[in-house]
């Protein structure tokens, strides 16, 4: 092990070297100049992942790092492989309001076209899934998005879309990262010197999305009282202007926004990181609800692919988390879709593996078929692009992720947060005008189906250290597996890196225990951290938190 870091740093040392004398840009220099070695190390030990979700990494200078030279590199790459499996190529560019995105979206769009590949640019930030939009919409060849979703704001991204609409496939990163691979990162052209083949996306594009948005209702004929009070956050990010439009067009008045939080802006100065699923996050957005005595509260991630949602309850304000968000939906759809005889034949439920199982209890409920996949919309976005190519759209009637991502048309291929925001507020405007409440009808469903408490835990690790820490972590489980949990035997262990389910191997271990509780470990795909997500089913709240909590306390140890 001391060899291999040994190593490590002496590449390092030359990477950097080299860096410092071919860099141009003055504030990346500087930061070379003032960098330790520690900080070498950091940013040069490898190069910054390129995968299935593209790139993502911390700002700054660095093989490792997210900056112009990195991003010329990928989209140098991209646009090889582009021109070599299509003829008059074209590619559609999104960013959203973080550090740099502006930026790198222009140095992706130079590269593009100084490679004779036509450029559909966005003019602003707007969000991810209108990128999946536009690229469909366009019939371009491929699709980027300058983006670290919900990263802290020292983080900035770049992912990459097939021409579905799709996050690219594993064969497809496989082919793109060969191409990056061969590439000097000094010797890619950003000059603009093609702007001929560069267009702005016109308006045409999203007015035609957010039609398909408003498609998305489940009310049919049905009268709804849509005056209640909606607080609603982008975070700083590219929901504001899509969101409150669609909301208002709906018939929702009543909306009012978090100033501090309307304005795009990368540093994200009173949410530091912009993720709605933590309470830091929404914190601001429960106090101005309180304030305006509201009903809800919605909140969308920087690229608005996420929704948060918090819900009055008494004087206070509860946040849903997305498992409990997602089979709010679902079960919706389904007594909405069931009322009015619109389910199909043969409807079809798509969620990850790491998602609650209660939405299966559910769809075995409708006679619905639950497709589970791996983590990460694009692997969702696949299978409708599967049923498309069976002529079977209509079958696809929902599907979620439990990091609060949800999607009920096919119009994109990627979590849509605009589309999550308006269905959240229908479901709610819905069951209010009924006098149900939200947190009433989630307990109804827990009577019905069980108490299904899903928690994810987090363990960083940074640095190069900390990556081959997770690396020895994944290897010892894969060693010497696990036989019991506290009393709980494993009854079923599944890796992921074999053949599951007809699925792409991927770094997953799934535990199933003798209680009917699971665990799975997974390392993250953008961020250095191991993610553990431990599932219990109880016949009340407590019975089902006393179990969770217990394995925790026992799993904790493995990450010391």
């Amino acid at each position: 092990m001391k060899k291999i870091l040994k190593d490590l740093i002496m590449n390092s040392l030359e990477k950097y070297d080299l860096w410092k004398q071919n860099v141009k840009d003055e504030v990346l220099l500087e930061e070379l100049s003032s960098m330790n070695n520690k900080d070498i190390e950091d940013a040069f030990y490898k190069n910054l992942s390129f995968g299935t979700g593209g790139l993502r990494g911390v700002l700054g200078a660095g093989t490792n790092r997210m900056n112009i030279y990195v991003v010329a590199k990928a989209s140098q790459g991209l646009a090889n492989y582009i021109n070599k499996h299509y003829d008059n190529p074209s590619v559609a560019i999104g960013y959203d309001t973080r550090t740099n995105s502006d930026l790198f979206s222009k140095i992706a769009s130079c590269v593009f076209s100084n490679n004779g590949i036509k450029v559909y640019l966005y003019s602003q930030a707007f969000p991810v899934p209108m990128l999946s939009y536009a690229t469909r919409y366009l019939k371009c060849s491929a699709g980027v998005m300058i983006t670290a979703s919900h990263n802290p704001a020292k983080y900035n991204g770049y992912k990459v879309y097939g021409e579905d609409g799709c996050q690219i496939t594993t064969e497809a990163s496989k082919q793109i990262l060969k191409e990056i691979d061969e590439i000097n990162e000094f010797n890619v052209d950003i000059n603009d010197s093609n702007k001929e083949l560069i267009k702005y996306i016109d308006n045409e594009v999203y007015d035609s999305y957010i039609e398909e948005v408003k498609k998305q209702s489940f009310l049919y004929e049905e009268n709804i009282n849509k005056d209640i009070k909606i607080i609603y956050t982008p975070l700083n990010g590219t929901g504001f202007k899509p969101v409150t439009r669609v909301l208002k067009e709906l018939n929702y008045k009543n909306i009012i926004t978090v100033k501090k939080q309307e304005d795009p802006d990368g540093n994200f100065p009173t949410c530091p990181y912009p993720n709605p699923e933590i309470l830091e996050a929404m914190s601001l957005g429960i106090e101005t609800a309180k304030d305006n005595n509201a009903d809800i509260l919605i909140a969308t991630d920087p690229d608005c692919d996420r929704v948060g949602v918090a819900v009055k309850d008494d004087n206070d304000f509860i946040i849903l988390n997305g498992n409990q968000v997602g089979v709010l939906l679902f079960n919706y759809i389904l007594e909405r879709k069931t009322k009015h005889k619109k389910l199909p034949n043969n409807p079809i439920l798509i969620k990850t593996i790491v998602s609650t199982n209660m939405a299966k209890r559910i769809a075995d409920k409708y006679n619905v078929k639950t497709i589970n996949v791996l983590t990460g919309y694009k692997y969702i976005g696949e299978q409708i692009g599967l049923l498309e190519k069976e002529d079977r759209l209509e079958d696809f009637i929902f599907s979620f992720e439990e990091s609060d991502g949800y999607l009920s048309g096919t119009y994109v291929r990627d979590k849509d947060g605009v589309n999550g925001a308006c269905l959240v507020c229908e479901m709610y405007a819905y069951y209010k005008t009924h006098d149900i409440s939200l947190i009433d009808k989630l307990n109804k469903l827990y009577e019905e189906y069980g108490y299904y408490q899903n928690t994810l835990h987090s363990y960083e690790f940074e640095g190069v250290e900390g990556f081959n820490k997770m690396q020895r972590i994944m290897k010892e489980l894969r060693d010497n597996p696990i036989k019991q949990i506290n009393n709980n035997k494993i009854v079923k262990q599944l890796d992921y890196l074999n053949e599951v389910d007809n699925l792409p191997k991927s770094d997953v271990l799934h535990y199933y225990l003798s209680d009917n509780s699971s665990v799975i470990i997974r390392p993250s795909g953008t961020e250095p951290k191991l993610k553990v997500y431990i599932s219990t089913v109880g016949i009340n709240k407590k019975d089902s938190e006393i179990k969770n909590e217990e394995l925790l306390k026992v799993l904790k140890n493995l990450f010391n």
